[in-house]
């Protein structure tokens, strides 16, 4: 496992470069966010994702999220009309993840099976948006929580030890929270708030 030890208001570039070209070569990384540690891949990465899927003990019919640089990101891979955007506009970047329609940019095994969603969030992080940034492309994410545990993992030295065969590069900023992002389905007639966690959902309800 490559361990990459950045700072977390001011990453080295050097050190995000490293990570990114591993994410190309098809890697699975850890890495901080605005809310929890989470675990990715490149998107178009089956083989990556599945290994994930592994860690994370998810199944078939888990809904990934993506994770996108900015607003240009989101109307590539969700389908999103003038009004939807100007309240994304409004509300992003931010520690919410948002349910929308998926466009067919997004590989099937991503989305919702019935509902042919997606999830999408931006981030308000030094680190992702940099990562982000150098990848040129948006990430596949899931929060790092394991298998019989409710909380993610938070402490560097837990995730080393209990990842470090697992798991292919690891962004080290330090500890990290314990907290969740807020979901919020915009699929529908009406904006849903499926779950809230730190981010402020008070303009869609």
């Amino acid at each position: 496992m490559l361990h990459l030890r950045v700072h977390p208001d001011n990453p080295q570039p050097r050190l995000i470069s490293q990570a990114v070209e591993r994410i190309r070569a098809g890697d699975v990384v850890v890495y901080p966010t605005d809310a929890a540690y989470a675990i990715g891949c490149q998107i178009g990465n089956k083989s990556a994702m599945e290994r994930i899927a592994q860690i994370r003990g998810l199944g078939p019919k888990h809904q990934y999220a993506i994770l996108c640089c900015d607003l240009s990101d989101i109307a590539t891979y969700a389908k999103v009309d003038n009004a939807m955007y100007r309240l994304l506009k409004n509300n992003t970047p931010a520690v919410t993840t948002f349910i929308l329609p998926a466009t067919s940019e997004v590989p099937r095994r991503l989305m919702h099976p019935k509902k042919k969603t997606i999830g999408l969030r931006i981030p308000n992080n030094p680190v992702c948006q940099m990562l982000l940034k150098e990848l040129g492309e948006p990430l596949l994410t899931s929060t790092l929580i394991l298998p019989g545990q409710t909380d993610p993992l938070d402490d560097p030295y837990d995730i080393e030890m209990q990842l470090g065969k697992r798991i292919d590069v690891f962004i080290d900023s330090g500890l990290g929270t314990l907290s969740t992002t807020s979901i919020v389905d915009l699929s529908g007639d009406h904006p849903e708030v499926i779950r809230r966690g730190v981010g402020d959902v008070s303009a869609f309800e």
